[in-house]
């Protein structure tokens, strides 16, 4: 967008909603250029700091009007460049949409705006013995809204589901700037499911402004299990045996030796000495049920030769238990300048023999990898490690990610479990969807966005307008000219 055009747009934007809110200097802009996949950043031509619903409807209509594009934002911490401004667009930081609008214990409901941290959800319904199940790892930082586009997991999405299965309701601003209410309080509304499509779609359908999500009962008794192995193989089998007998844990959690070893540098967890592979098992519920499944998972991990279990004697053993999982992502930074993560899945049971090929593979790049992820629901997070001062390091850690993905695929699994796909994978989507699945998924986004102004160039392999048809099926698309530079 040229310096005029940019003026011409911000003079609107100013009048609608206040000077103070719309910013310009390049020095500022500079603060939104990328989310937390910081290898591709593009600096947007405008940043809109909404402060209400009026603001954002007024910055969608007057985008809609000059044909320019935007994207929505919250925390920035999204991982798949979901957030990534679009050059010669408009940038909508919805971080400021702060208040929770209601508790309604007695529905089991919380109402509150996009720029809500994930935490603050489970304190307000604290005092009514109730919580917020979905917990990804950056939930002291991550918001509503960007859970919500990505429908986010976390640790304990094996018991409880994840973001979508929580909303119940959502007002959304549509990328014409109409206002519309999809669901609600109520568990079920009839009709053609919007709001599900809605989560996960990537800020691609609008933005939502208010969201109204379900909250659990607190149970009765939570437990908390440190279990240490001597190979990454009885840790993983171990966990297809818990699933097996029946029990369903509220999470099960894994790193491998890599992975304890940042941790140990970065909090001081304690973890067994000597293990190759922990798993942090969690289990809730009633007190007589959670005593005889702890048995069961003691026998279990007995029967795969684990050498070390510690069981959280009270709330302090629990939260440095979790410690050390919820801080992986950042502690790799102690053994290493960068590192890049990827998301696949694959099914529990195929965990022994990916994580196996996961290391040959590292191997044959000579890039080292540390493993932490949701072992309960086969959702690998491998951290890929590089120095991003030796030329084409970056590179080449991306393609060894492209490549465990490939293998996830390979054993029936997603390229991505709970990231989003952003504009990190759309040109994965191509490999594990046909032609005509994509084409469907692309119908739907022009039925809400004819003019494909939400968030252009993320989710689909290639940029396409409505009415179009699509291409050949490749694995490789072209870069988005609109996304700017990749580092």
């Amino acid at each position: 967008m040229t310096p005029a055009r940019a003026s011409a747009l911000a003079a609107p934007l100013r009048a609608a909603i206040g000077a103070a809110k719309v910013l310009t200097d390049p020095a500022q802009l500079r603060t939104y250029e990328c989310d937390g996949l910081a290898t591709v950043r593009v600096r947007p031509a405008l940043v809109v700091l909404a402060e209400d619903r009026d603001d954002v409807v007024a910055a969608v209509r007057i985008c809609a009007a000059a044909g320019v594009p935007f994207v929505a934002r919250g925390s920035g911490t999204g991982l798949s460049g979901g957030a990534v401004p679009v050059a010669d667009g408009v940038l909508v930081v919805l971080s400021r949409l702060r208040a929770i609008h209601a508790v309604d214990p007695g529905n089991a409901r919380v109402t509150a705006g996009p720029g809500v941290i994930n935490l603050s959800v489970t304190r307000a319904a604290a005092p009514h013995g109730q919580a917020y199940a979905p917990d990804p790892s950056s939930q002291q930082v991550c918001s509503l809204g960007g859970n919500i586009a990505e429908n986010a997991g976390g640790a304990h999405c094996l018991k409880y589901g994840f973001t979508v299965n929580h909303v119940t309701g959502a007002e959304v601003v549509l990328p014409d700037g109409e206002v519309v209410r999809l669901g609600g309080i109520a568990p079920e509304h009839p009709g053609l499911d919007l709001l599900g499509a809605f989560v996960g779609s990537e800020g691609t359908l609008g933005i939502a402004t208010e969201i109204t999500v379900r909250t659990v009962q607190a149970p009765e008794t939570v437990r908390t299990m440190l279990v240490g192995f001597h190979s990454v193989a009885d840790a993983a089998g171990t966990v297809s045996d818990i699933i097996a007998e029946g029990i369903l844990p509220a999470a099960v959690e894994m790193m491998d030796a890599l992975a304890i070893q940042a941790a140990e540098a970065a909090v001081q967890c304690g973890y067994p000495e000597g293990a190759v592979a922990v798993l942090v098992v969690e289990l809730d519920g009633p007190a007589v049920e959670v005593d005889e499944q702890f048995r069961q998972v003691e026998r279990i991990a007995a029967a795969r030769h684990a050498f070390e279990t510690r069981i959280a004697r009270d709330e302090d053993e629990r939260a440095l238990m979790w410690k050390g999982r919820k801080s992986a992502f950042a502690a790799v930074g102690r053994i290493s300048p960068a590192y890049y993560v990827q998301d696949g899945v694959i099914p529990r049971t195929r965990l022994p023999e990916v994580l196996d090929e996961v290391a040959r593979l590292a191997d044959a790049a000579g890039i080292r990898v540390a493993n932490v992820f949701h072992a309960g629901d086969g959702n690998l997070h491998p951290l890929i490690l590089f120095d991003d001062a030796v030329e084409g390091a970056g590179h080449a850690a991306e393609q060894l990610g492209f490549a465990i993905l490939d293998l996830c695929l390979a054993n029936g699994g997603s390229i991505t479990g709970e990231h989003g796909v952003g504009v990190e994978k759309k040109a994965k989507m191509a490999d594990q969807f046909t032609p005509g699945d994509l084409d469907a998924m692309h119908r739907l986004r022009c039925a809400f966005d004819p003019a494909g102004l939400a968030n252009p160039g993320k989710l689909f392999p290639t940029p396409r307008l409505c009415g179009e048809r699509p291409g050949p099926h490749t694995a490789e698309a072209p870069r988005d000219p609109a996304l700017g530079e990749v580092f």
